[in-house]
């Protein structure tokens, strides 16, 4: 079980923040010399270099988003310009990207966060560069939501990269791209001019999630365990019935893969924090604010307090919490994580993702009037961020081009990394990780030093 540190205070991280930009810097512009761009995206390392891995393109804006937010910390200016440049040559074809359900991850990694440095009037205000941002923004948003599966159930929701009948638990962190499309006053057009209303599908899709994707202890299954989720849920396309839970990353559809449990942590929280940009009349259509964020919120508690029972005391998780060779470990969730064990890898990303979901979820709560629960959260993303934010997980080698170490991308298909005298993958980083721990000690950054909070909803 997580060990939470109430006494810590975003300010008692700045050191390791400031180190992380400090090491963050030679890392993007090593991968942008040296990465061979023939062989597509970057995806994860191997030996501390960058390579791909042939699946799905949902890593490149992860890297030219890293740049920006390089820039957003430091002011770094030959940061902002390789994110700028590279958003502009090489991001378009992600835009009307039809296979994936990652514009969340691609685009808003990207145009967004040059859209709300604009905003923020942390670059000069240009009114056609400006258009430029919320055009690409509002075509990603569209595309996205047009990956569409309804179900007998009511709703639908955004089907994965693996066909109409799989919904993936990572699309919730991907529905920020619909959220902002919808606030630039978009929509998507279908046959015979139909106008289908991006808020619709975004609360269609989160509230087909909770119901499908999350557990919450009330006899689904054998296994229904409060909080626990699973990676895809998998439906009758033929009368559109939820047949079974499935994992693709995972060990198991009935255990937990905890990467796929953060990106329901940090997606419903963030989703939560657009809804109150959004009018109760606007809501009123698809359930009313008050059902909306019940559901979301239940949801989003539910797999917070899953994490903290589940995971070692430092905050950092194992890869799936039913990996077959934990019980090795002996008591592991009443010691700190051991990313070089003989028995089963760590997943630092799942972490620093949660992390940051922590925090949104912790702020919403406290300004909702749940102080003691909201301070709860709060003070567990604080605590998981100081572990990230130091070695081991802390990438110091100037050689290693990955930030965050010891990432895990696909356990089950032997994908990730071994070295050589260890008999489980660590040591190694994921575009997605490195983003993410940029992304979460920025918005810790600015929590400390009173800037802007850090969102792409205004």
């Amino acid at each position: 079980m997580i060990d939470i540190q109430n006494d810590l205070k975003p300010a008692d991280l700045k050191a390791g923040i400031e180190k992380l930009w400090e090491v963050s810097a030679p890392k993007i512009f090593s991968i942008a010399k040296n990465y061979d761009r023939s062989q597509g995206s970057p995806v994860y390392t191997v030996k501390g270099r960058y390579t791909t891995r042939g699946w799905t393109e949902w890593t490149q804006g992860f890297e030219y988003g890293s740049a920006i937010l390089q820039y957003d910390a430091t002011g770094d200016k030959e940061a902002l310009r390789y994110g700028q440049e590279s958003t502009l040559n090489i991001m378009a074809p992600h835009l009307t990207h039809m296979g994936v359900h990652d514009h969340g991850f691609n685009n808003v990694s990207t145009y967004g966060n040059l859209r709300r440095l604009m905003r923020e009037g942390k670059i000069p205000h240009d009114d056609w560069e400006m258009h430029f941002y919320e055009l690409a923004l509002k075509l990603s948003g569209a595309v996205q939501a047009r990956r569409w599966t309804g179900i007998k159930a009511g709703g639908g929701y955004i089907y994965s990269f693996n066909g109409p009948h799989s919904l993936f638990a990572d699309t919730i962190r991907s529905l920020r791209a619909l959220a902002v499309s919808h606030q630039l006053g978009h929509n998507l057009m279908e046959e015979g001019d139909a106008n289908i209303s991006l808020l619709d599908r975004l609360v269609q899709h989160a509230r087909t999630t909770a119901r499908f994707s999350v557990y919450y202890g009330e006899g689904r299954d054998a296994y229904d365990l409060r909080g626990r989720t699973t990676h895809e849920a998998i439906f009758n396309l033929n009368d559109g019935n939820f047949r079974c839970p499935n994992s693709q990353q995972g060990f198991s559809p009935f255990t937990t893969w905890t990467r796929g449990l953060s990106w329901i942590l940090c997606g419903y929280p963030e989703e939560l924090e657009f809804l109150d940009t959004v009018s109760d009349d606007e809501l009123e259509p698809y359930g009313g604010r008050e059902e909306i964020e019940s559901f979301m919120l239940k949801a989003a508690e539910a797999v917070a307090d899953f994490f903290i029972e589940h995971t070692p005391t430092d905050g950092i998780p194992y890869w799936d919490t039913g990996a077959p060779q934990l019980h090795n470990l002996g008591d592991y969730l009443n010691k700190p994580a051991e990313p070089y064990n003989d028995h089963e890898p760590v997943d630092s990303t799942a972490a620093a993702i949660c992390a940051q979901g922590y925090l949104r979820l912790g702020r919403y709560l406290e300004k909702k009037g749940a102080g003691d629960k909201g301070k709860k959260y709060w003070q567990a993303g604080l605590t998981i961020a100081r572990t990230l934010f130091a070695e081991p997980y802390l990438s110091m080698d100037e050689n290693h081009q990955g930030l965050l170490l010891h990432s895990i991308y696909h356990r089950p298909n032997g994908w990730d990394h071994i070295p050589e005298g260890s008999k489980i993958p660590h040591s190694e980083s994921s575009m997605w990780g490195d983003y993410h721990a940029r992304e979460l000690a920025l918005y810790i950054q600015r929590v400390i030093d009173n800037e802007t909070y850090y969102t792409f909803f205004g």
